[in-house]
């Protein structure tokens, strides 16, 4: 059992950040052509889908973990003992580890290509997991807090997204409902490897003073998401053609371009300078998790497990600073989080009813 003192707690309704932040990253500025590449100009379906099938996920999660008096780590304890419990626990930590890794190695080659190719990629590392440091150090109320000023201060980008319908065309979406059900759910899969982030929730649940009443907002959170990466890929095929976004690697940052103001000419500069603030706190979430997951399973102190944390992110997230690194690492992340997260908690939550109602028959 995890007790949390009530002053560690945060509101039930930061749910709806904390979810959100965490599934809206780098991904959003280039995650078109995957989908589109399986699921043709019914991609949208596809959107939606994956959309559905988180929802059923979040809802798994708090079935899962309402009976555990705790997080996934005194889950894992319960249904398959200390031992296996604590490998199975190592395997999150290590995931929410590459997670982190992730994000910033994809947004330091974000930098390097779009705006500075000469950048010191070390150095910059260096000075964003110095802020994740006193970020996360600051316990995870400050955590929540750089979730909710993620969401909120970049939001006005969303206006942006207006720009290019000025140039675009409706026939690009037809014909519609023209792919078949399996080449939709292909279609899911990519959007959904871009929706990762929610299964953190498995390990600050126990973070939250009402826990009940943040379902709905965690489903808010979600849905949000869902319709952002909705409304950005409607955007993105009525401005381009399908074979344009196939052959486009950040089609987001390419509508960006034909944006201009008197006194700003390269919007695309702006919008990725402000993805700082959207990147920041997936690291923060990820980095928090990992090591939050090391105290509850092997009780070791967290302020020497997060420097060992962050100095592996550092290591790794500049060592994948070329383009072959990074797709074969991406890709594989891919794929590991697939099963990781999209089959493996349906398994959990199916073995935490069975073997929860063996137990009441024993008692």
């Amino acid at each position: 059992m995890i007790q949390i003192p009530e002053k560690n707690k945060v509101s039930h309704f930061l749910v709806f950040y904390l979810i959100h932040c965490t599934q809206f990253g780098v991904a959003v500025l280039g995650f078109q052509p995957y989908i589109v590449e399986k699921a043709g100009n019914d991609a949208w379906i596809s959107i939606i889908i994956a959309g559905l099938y988180v929802h059923l996920l979040i809802w798994m999660i708090y079935k899962i973990l309402e009976g555990a008096n705790g997080n996934i780590v005194t889950v894992h304890q319960e249904l398959f003992g200390k031992k296996l419990g604590n490998m199975l626990n190592l395997l999150f930590c290590l995931y929410f580890l590459v997670l982190g890794i992730s994000a910033l190695a994809v947004f330091i080659d974000l930098i390097r290509v779009w705006m500075f190719p000469d950048v010191n990629i070390w150095a910059f590392a260096f000075f964003f997991l110095a802020l994740v440091y006193y970020i996360v150090m600051s316990g995870f109320r400050i955590v929540t807090g750089i979730a909710f000023f993620g969401v909120i201060l970049p939001s006005y980008i969303f206006i942006i997204f207006l720009f290019p319908l000025q140039f675009s065309s409706l026939m690009n979406l037809f014909p519609m409902f023209s792919h078949s059900f399996i080449e939709l759910l292909k279609g899911a899969k990519e959007v959904g490897l871009s929706m990762l982030g929610f299964e953190a929730l498995l390990v600050f649940y126990p973070f939250l003073k009402n826990p009940s009443l943040s379902k709905k907002w965690a489903h808010m959170g979600a849905a949000f998401t869902t319709s952002t990466y909705l409304l950005i890929m409607l955007v993105s095929m009525v401005f381009f053609s399908q074979a344009q976004l196939q052959e486009n690697i950040w089609p987001t940052l390419t509508m960006w371009k034909i944006v201009e103001f008197p006194f700003l000419e390269r919007f695309e500069y702006v919008g990725i300078a402000n993805w700082n603030l959207i990147i920041l706190p997936i690291v923060c979430i990820a980095v928090w998790c990992s090591i939050r997951i090391l105290k509850d399973a092997f009780h070791f102190k967290q302020k020497y497990m997060l420097i060992i944390i962050l100095f592996l992110t550092y290591i790794f997230s500049n060592m994948l600073q070329t383009r072959v690194r990074l797709d074969v690492f991406k890709s594989s992340l891919g794929d590991v989080s697939f099963y990781l997260v999209y089959v493996y908690i349906p398994f959990l939550y199916i073995m935490s009813l069975v073997i929860r109602k063996i137990k009441e028959k024993r008692a």
